[in-house]
């Protein structure tokens, strides 16, 4: 479940008290059960997927892109899928780590592993959101945000578009105060 560090060092937890910090930057977050059975747990354990298989863990999914697209009109989706031995996951990763909003919304569904989106918040005052397997995310188009993985840089995630085009990150001035 997501854990919320904001800069004076203090923590929050559980989703509604969550939710009430993530409200005024227009960031949704809920928590969706993972799919079930043998494959699946053999398909999110599975430290690597081949093209077939992030098509069948995708197609486990497929309803939250359904309902998503019927919702908010989400056209797109793919599976990323971050790891430690990931050649250029260094690169990757740097892109994505300094400070940078996007045309459109940055959603995430994480399937498997964690990661830490950082917000600003309208004080300035900045706020790292651990999200792990089960959580979805919405970070709004234009928000402020970065992304690290943290020591263990794993993740299995779903991400949706409305179009990818809107997706690349625009990087501001603005250093980021939390890692």
């Amino acid at each position: 479940m997501a854990e919320l560090r904001l800069q004076d060092g203090s923590r929050v937890t559980g989703p509604e008290r969550i939710a009430a910090h993530l409200a005024p930057l227009g960031v949704t977050l809920r928590h969706w059960p993972l799919p079930e059975g043998a494959r699946a747990r053999e398909l999110l354990t599975a430290q690597v997927l081949t093209d077939l298989e992030k098509d069948e863990l995708l197609g486990l999914v497929e309803h939250r892109f359904e309902a998503l697209r019927a919702e908010s009109g989400y056209q797109a989706r793919d599976l990323i899928v971050l790891h430690e031995e990931l050649p250029g996951l260094g690169e990757a990763l740097a892109k994505f780590s300094a400070m940078h909003y996007h045309d459109d919304d940055e959603v995430r569904y994480v399937l498997a592993g964690a990661g830490y989106f950082g917000f600003v918040t309208e004080s300035g005052a900045q706020m790292l959101l651990r999200v792990e397997a089960g959580d979805y995310i919405n970070v709004p188009a234009r928000a402020e945000h970065w992304f690290v993985m943290g020591d263990a840089p794993r993740i299995k995630a779903v991400r949706y578009f409305t179009d990818k085009a809107g997706w690349v990150p625009v990087y501001t001035p603005t250093p980021v105060a939390l890692a």
